[in-house]
């Protein structure tokens, strides 16, 4: 029995689709998202509310200390042993999230890459971005070109595997994925940008509603990992006296958006997944019978 996927943007709807999904299908939900796996942080990565977990059994959310650093293979140890036991109970994994790494972990498997080195990432950690930028394009200008330049992760991560390797991470990589014919079913849900938008601003203002800037006080350390979670830098900022907490949830609105608009080039250069068009007044159940028509098969399973 296959897992089935579930895909897209921040604030697309992806966990209320999946119970749907679960409901129908004798299903179990696997958490795909890197910043739900942690404890602490319920209201700032938007997690299945209690409800939602009681209607069907949800697995990976909260299980990591918010102070642990977590990476794709890791995440893909746990999320396959998961999803193995799932299905000896004879019933559907369905992974969701919008993490396009962990959820290639699964789909494709882990690339043959060296692993981190500490030495080199405490070197790479003193220099500047935009030293590291420039020396990445330096070893690996393909690759420079189709990265997020802004995020010092995936810039170390792809300057490591070139001096560790002597190789560009780029031609690596294509040479792993040329040999791959992943098998999977999934799809991503979409909406028009404008749309995706107000769904964004709504959810933040709803976070402030339940409790968001309380959460964020209470946590203590975090791990360089948890500490990318989008909210907590604006939130903090707030406590600081530093913004207003109207400029820190606009603040992490524009971050989400940002966010959002990667995570959709990202699953659009995925191949393997239907894309889902919802508009204005559809729902879970109306995602569901799209999904269905697709995939008539997950009702047989």
């Amino acid at each position: 029995m296959l897992p089935f996927y579930i895909a897209g943007p921040t604030g697309s709807g992806k966990s209320a689709v999946a119970v749907e999904l679960a409901l129908r299908c004798n299903g179990e939900i696997v958490n795909a998202d890197a910043f739900q796996l942690y404890r602490g942080m319920d209201i700032l990565t938007a997690k299945p509310t209690a409800a939602d977990c009681a209607l069907v059994p949800h697995h990976l959310y909260g299980v990591i200390d918010s102070n642990s650093d977590f990476d794709a293979a890791s995440y893909a140890s746990l999320a396959n042993r998961c999803i193995a036991e799932i299905e000896k109970r004879g019933r559907l994994p369905i992974v969701v999230g919008g993490s396009g790494l962990y959820m290639k972990a699964l789909t494709h498997g882990m690339s043959p890459l060296p692993s981190g080195d500490a030495a080199l990432r405490a070197r790479l950690s003193e220099l500047s971005l935009t030293e590291k930028v420039t020396w990445l394009r330096q070893l690996d200008a393909s690759g420079a070109a189709t990265i997020d330049l802004q995020n010092p992760r995936y810039v170390e991560r792809s300057l490591e595997i070139c001096i560790l390797t002597g190789k560009p991470a780029s031609a690596l990589k294509s040479d792993w994925a040329s040999q791959q014919e992943p098998v999977f079913q999934g799809v991503i849900l979409q909406w028009e940008r404008d749309v995706l938008v107000e769904r964004i601003a709504a959810r933040s203002l709803a976070m402030a509603e339940s409790g968001l800037v309380a959460e964020v006080a209470a946590l203590q350390a975090l791990s360089k990992t948890a500490r990318k979670a989008i909210g907590i830098r604006e939130i903090r900022a707030h406590l600081a006296g530093e913004t207003t907490l109207n400029e820190a949830l606009e603040a992490m609105q524009v971050a989400t958006r940002q966010y959002a608009k990667r995570q959709r080039t990202w699953f659009r250069r995925e191949k393997g997944f239907q894309s889902v068009c919802l508009r204005p007044g559809e729902d879970a159940k109306s995602a569901v019978d799209a999904i269905l028509s697709l995939f008539p098969d997950l009702l047989t399973q």
